[in-house]
């Protein structure tokens, strides 16, 4: 649509409100029409009766008006509201001159209200015989009329108001998404835990490695970090006693923008206490398993190209054992730095990120140094092999600093990461609670951060003297909201599944 027709027909439009202003003895926007029940219901009480058109039911509902086509003296709309969508039936000599003037000045994508009884047409639609109508608001600017492609797929996630009202696709993806957070909500309500609200501006950085956004209170000059993570929060209610809580939350990460990533997501984080991370493999499969049976309606989905089979248990490769079946890891490449290095640049791991680890552990542990090198290469090259959903375990204790260390080998940790189709869909572990081993990390991760990680945590004081007054064994696990709606609705852009995802400025 060129913008100069564009502009006759706001014109157009503006002219028909001026006129319905007229009609309405000057109210430009009506606002005393009330509906008895919204579409859905509507269409229920019709769906309940054979013989509607002889019962006399009478019904008042509102919507947009997203279709209008006359057949001589009769017109038929069809609006919409959130519930469904119902056909009206003008018929001219049944109506006073003034609904018709009214019907006249009526545009698609109108919102209007109409009285009138059901009844079904001789196709078998449910269908508002109209006694009285109002248009209550005037949609100034035509409705596109298609919208395809790359171009407009970004108009689609710019101009989200209008994708919903044309694209039903669209508007079945984000009802989709709120039956998935309330099946984990259920999910999680019934095994005893509890939802709680923790901060979202942390005058301390941690929980996650992340870059963060910055912000300041003015009032208490202070620097403030948008939350990256809940957990440190959490586990401080952990320790206070509420020792099955789970929040589902809004996080924010100062990275890149891709199919997978956008700056401010939404999260599902729990924490369990007296439950080890292996209860929660068993709790995440448990929960994986129900939620497609629920939403989709199978086991099994088709994602990325894949199809994902949910039926079988779910498979358990830990860190170490894919780097030896996936880039042919033998034990000393675990041990021994330079050979680590070796591997790294074989596999393409970016010189700087291998300089970085060098400088961070220069005179320190020589496993440590070399299992954070293996971690670059198992995301390069173990990871695109993770298609059926797979836990992988037993990470390394250095790229894990809230983690358990694992009693057969502190070097590790009881961590696992939730993989389907190749991408991360959760992440974790035995929590840390220690206080001395988790000052010590987070001293580490100070050094991290001085030899020029951007992503490394700060040093929590105030939680580690919350660990000093004793944090139960707990097991502690974050979901991404986003990617499970991604799974469920086939989507394989991150930003097709929230409502308002972060993007440049038009123009």
């Amino acid at each position: 649509m060129s913008e100069g027709y564009e502009a006759e027909l706001i014109q157009q439009r503006i002219e028909h409100l001026d006129e319905l202003t007229k009609l309405e003895n000057g109210t430009r926007y009506p606002n005393d029409f009330q509906p008895s029940c919204r579409i859905g219901e509507a269409l229920a009480i019709a769906n309940e009766h054979e013989d509607i058109g002889s019962q006399e039911i009478h019904v008042q509902v509102a919507g947009r008006a997203i279709s209008k086509n006359s057949f001589g003296k009769a017109v038929f709309i069809k609006l919409r509201d959130q519930t469904g969508t119902i056909q009206a039936y003008f018929r001219q000599n049944d109506l006073p001159e003034l609904l018709f003037s009214r019907l006249k000045l009526t545009d698609i994508g109108d919102i209007v209200g109409v009285a009138g009884t059901l009844f079904r047409t001789r196709t078998g639609e449910i269908t508002v015989k109209v006694s009285d109508y109002r248009v209550l608001s005037k949609s100034q600017r035509p409705l596109p009329e298609k919208w395809h492609g790359l171009k407009d797929q970004e108009l689609r996630q710019r101009m989200r108001y209008v994708d919903l009202i044309v694209n039903e696709e669209s508007r079945q993806v984000f009802i989709t998404r709120s039956k998935i957070i309330k099946y984990i909500r259920d999910f999680m309500d019934s095994r005893g835990f509890m939802e709680v609200e923790t901060p979202m501006m942390h005058p301390v950085l941690g929980g996650a490695n992340a870059r963060p956004f910055k912000t300041h209170h003015n009032a208490l000059d202070m620097s403030l970090y948008l939350r990256i993570a809940p957990e440190l929060y959490l586990k401080r209610l952990v320790v206070g006693g509420f020792d099955r809580v789970y929040e589902i939350n809004r996080n924010f990460r100062n990275e890149g923008i891709s199919n997978r990533h956008n700056p401010e997501f939404t999260m599902i984080e729990f924490y369990w206490a007296y439950a080890t991370y292996l209860d929660l493999m068993d709790l995440t499969e448990e929960l994986f398993r129900g939620l497609v049976k629920d939403i989709v309606g199978a086991e099994t989905v088709t994602f990325r190209g894949h199809e994902i089979d949910f039926a079988p248990s779910f498979r358990r490769l830990s860190v170490l054992d894919g780097l030896r079946q996936y880039a042919g890891y033998e034990e000393a490449d675990f041990n021994d730095p330079v050979r680590a290095a070796e591997k790294a640049r074989q596999y393409r791991v970016p010189k700087e990120v291998i300089e970085t680890i060098q400088k961070t552990h220069a005179g320190g542990n020589d496993r440590d140094h070399a299992l954070e090198l293996a971690m670059h290469v198992f995301e390069e090259v173990v990871e695109p092999h993770l298609i059926q959903p797979t836990f992988v375990t037993d990470f390394p204790a250095v790229v894990s600093p809230l983690s358990r260390r694992k009693d057969s080998d502190p070097s590790l940790v009881d961590r696992f990461e939730f993989y389907i189709a190749n991408a991360e869909f959760g992440n974790a572990f035995s929590e840390l609670n220690d206080p001395q081993d988790q000052a010590q990390r987070f001293r580490d991760q100070l050094a991290a951060k001085a030899a020029g990680d951007a992503e490394a945590m700060e040093f929590d004081e105030d939680y580690i003297r919350a660990l000093e007054y004793g944090l139960p064994p707990t097991a502690g696990e974050g979901l991404g909201i986003d990617r499970i709606v991604m799974l469920l609705t086939s989507r394989d852009n991150i930003r097709d599944v929230i409502l308002f995802p972060l993007l440049r400025p038009e123009g």
